[in-house]
């Protein structure tokens, strides 16, 4: 009843299958490989997915539906299994469709839900840039892999298969989406083994991103193709013969290498084309590990092998799975030829990689979860820095992420002879956070082949490497500048941001006791119940630490608490006002004015120029209101002809004593600027009496008394404030 009813809705003949949903069968290896129950389960999700996409088309104007089928065909080709299958029909469901995950999990299961959940984008928040689109996506989809890999997998199918569409786009968006997938999907097949993949991938970003170099070389070629097929057989033909006369049953294979990978060649070496001749390879697959290494002894025996290009890859598996022996030899007439060797398992692991591992367990073989996890370590423990760095920025999250894609490996030992899979390039600090990071985070030396070595040196494949810890070392943000492990830069900056929250916990409190004394409510506040609970904290040093970061004003804490304190008079108060009581302030912490030869005069403070002490000073006698004090640089003072009239005054200042001081700071609004603003007068070892900041659209206006030693202190401590972020200028009041 049910298979009539949904023929008669997919206007099916009776009793059988549209063309593209045995087409699917098929690659699978057909109903008798997969089952009917299993065929039944793919059906209904062809079925339910064909409804859901009903009337949706694509910007080429085919049905939306074509692209579900040709993505659940990419992996039917790589023999995932039934539920693989069934949530690549229905990956875009839940994000292009009226249905949601609730409806998908009681129309099938559980499992096969939370498979379209991992590659669902979060669509329906919005964000501030496309770098925070991409990075939630790309969060979301990584800690589902902490649950299930085949949401990657999926995910690889689906960006394939829109890569292989993209001429329906705009320039614009074919560009975007080749620059993603070049920086994040094909690195990320590549350490994942899954070559196949990969390789389309980059062929088709080659075609977006180098149009003119791609059609040129799709000319070149072919025009080297015929003699490369007669050289292989010249190449191939007495290891052969000797294979067959040992009794060892082979396949051998030849390739060029993908578009890309040559261009990319052509560039590293600075070559033409046609001086570039190791573009193509052999690969010889064998049924047993022993038969690659009698197969290497033959080539070899022939060929003469050109050493640093020998890599055993069978004893010392890549991270990502990858198992083969690479040889490189002088061929006939002298040319280089590459030559692969593996078994057929190796083979396919080589092509599809974590792919192939879930078939294996699919199959129930020996090959266990543990063995997927063990091929995706550096996946996993990305998953665990995201599940524990909710706060990491988008910029932070992507480069973390392109950190651990793009490094090739090295081999390293511990002391004990334990293999470490590096990046290349990583130093003994990235050795010492992957080994544990309370190792890393003491880390205060390393002996590398038992010579002392810095910790910013770069490791080799085969180092042996000992650790030197103390309890006493911390870390210092000068090693983000040199770790290479997204690991090491973690932890590192998780430390530093500990740290950076308790200075402004410090900051925090000191600000908020000064302006309790201030409004004369220190009594009262101890008295109130849990305030930060009131505004919304996890805890109080949480409430006083986004006071000390600059994220919130003391004002907007206390006014909640007591706003007779901080109504608009008290608020509005001009900057006039604040100048002439600052001043007022200022002058009463010197001595006075010493005005030589002269005493007991009226001294009075020349508005126009506002000295203060420290200043180079000079006196003017004004009748009726004793001497006036103005700076020597004072424009007033310079068009004054009574020459007579001006003497010579000093401040009377008692040796060290410290002079207010108020400045004004005009910077572009960002976060931590209060923060990075009180750090900078804070070490000169600066008091800061009082702050006051305004923002004014993107503008910051900050108004600063602080007491310094002099004018040479000032000067310094103004260069500093101008070289940090943002600021614009930094002047006198």
């Amino acid at each position: 009843m049910v298979a009539a009813l949904l023929n008669r809705f997919l206007n099916t003949e009776e009793g059988k299958y549209p063309a593209d949903f045995t087409t699917l069968v098929n690659l699978m290896g057909g109903s008798n490989s997969i089952g009917p129950s299993e065929e039944e389960f793919i059906w209904k999700a062809y079925s339910f997915a064909k409804k859901a996409h009903q009337g949706q088309l694509r910007k080429s104007g085919e049905p939306y539906f074509i692209h579900c089928v040709e993505v659940a065909s990419i992996l039917a080709e790589m023999k995932l299994d039934p539920v693989t299958i069934s949530a690549a029909l229905l990956h875009d469901v839940v994000e292009d469709t009226g249905y949601t995950f609730k409806d998908v999990e009681q129309e099938f299961t559980e499992e096969l839900a939370l498979l379209v959940d991992g590659v669902t984008k979060l669509s329906d928040m919005k964000f501030r840039s496309e770098e925070d689109k991409q990075a939630v996506n790309f969060r979301k989809m990584l800690l589902s892999v902490a649950d299930d890999i085949r949401v990657i997998i999926i995910k690889f199918a689906d960006r394939l298969h829109n890569m292989r569409t993209l001429k329906h786009l705009t320039a614009v968006k074919q560009r975007r989406i080749a620059r993603e997938t070049r920086d994040i999907y094909a690195p990320l097949a590549h350490r994942l083994g899954m070559y196949r993949i990969k390789s389309e991938m980059e062929d088709l970003i080659f075609k977006v991103l180098e149009p003119k170099a791609s059609k040129e070389l799709e000319k070149l070629i072919p025009k080297r193709q015929a003699f490369f097929e007669k050289y292989v057989h010249r190449f191939l033909a007495p290891v052969k013969e000797r294979a067959e006369q040992a009794g060892i049953e082979a396949s051998y294979k030849s390739r060029f290498k993908t578009h890309y990978s040559i261009f990319r060649k052509m560039q590293d070496q600075n070559r033409p084309f046609e001086d570039v001749f190791d573009i193509y390879a052999v690969r010889i697959v064998v049924d047993k590990v022993e038969e690659c290494y009698s197969v290497l002894g033959l080539i070899h025996s022939f060929y003469k092998p050109i050493q640093e290009r020998f890599k055993d890859f069978i004893a010392q598996p890549k991270a990502n799975g990858y198992q083969s022996i690479q040889t490189t030899v002088i061929g006939p007439d002298g040319l280089p030829v590459e030559v692969q060797l593996r078994t057929q398992a190796m083979d396919q692991t080589a092509e599809e990689g974590v792919a192939a591992h879930w078939q294996y367990k699919e199959r129930n073989s020996k090959t266990s979860q543990d063995d997927i996890d063990q091929q995706v370590t550096w996946l996993r423990n990305l998953v665990d820095i995201l599940q524990t760095e909710d706060r990491t920025t988008s910029h932070q999250f992507m480069d973390m992420l392109k950190i651990d894609l793009y490094k090739d490996e090295i081999f390293v030992y511990t002391p004990k002879g334990e293999v470490r899979i590096l990046p290349l390039g990583a130093t003994p600090l990235d050795f010492a956070f992957d080994v544990h990071s309370q190792v890393g985070l003491h880390c205060i030396g390393a002996k590398v082949n038992s010579r002392i070595k810095p910790l910013n040196s770069e490791l080799e494949s085969g180092d042996k490497v000992e650790i030197i810890t103390s309890d006493s070392q911390k870390p210092n943000s000068s090693w983000l500048k040199f770790v290479k492990t997204s690991k090491a830069k973690s932890n590192i900056r998780k430390w530093i941001k500990g740290q950076e929250f308790e200075q402004s916990v410090r900051l925090g409190k000191e600000i908020l006791e000064k302006e309790l004394r201030k409004i004369r409510k220190a009594k009262e506040w101890k008295h109130l119940k849990d305030p930060h609970i009131v505004l919304k904290f996890e805890s109080e040093d949480k409430m006083v630490a986004s006071v000390g970061s600059g994220h919130r004003t003391i004002s907007s804490i206390l006014s909640k608490f007591f706003p007779e304190e901080y109504i608009a008079p008290r608020q509005e108060r001009t900057e006039a006002q604040f100048a002439e009581s600052f001043l007022n302030r200022a002058r009463r912490n010197t001595r006075g004015v010493s005005i030589h030869g002269i005493d007991n005069m009226m001294i009075s403070f020349g508005k126009c120029c506002n000295p203060i002490p420290g200043d180079p000073i000079i006196g003017f006698i004004t009748r009726g209101r004793g001497i006036t004090v103005h700076q020597k640089s004072c424009e007033t003072m310079g068009t004054n002809l009574e020459k007579e009239r001006i003497i010579d005054v000093d401040w009377a200042a008692a040796r060290a004593q410290k002079f207010l001081v108020r400045l004004k700071v005009l910077a572009q609004e960002r976060k931590h600027l209060v923060r990075d603003v009180t750090e900078i007068i804070s070490a000169y070892d600066i008091n800061i009496d009082t702050l006051s900041m305004k923002v004014d659209g993107d503008v910051v206006t900050g108004l600063v008394i602080i007491e310094i030693e002099g004018v040479k202190q000032l000067e310094r401590l103004k260069s500093k404030l101008l070289a940090s972020s943002g600021v614009i200028s930094v002047e006198r009041e």
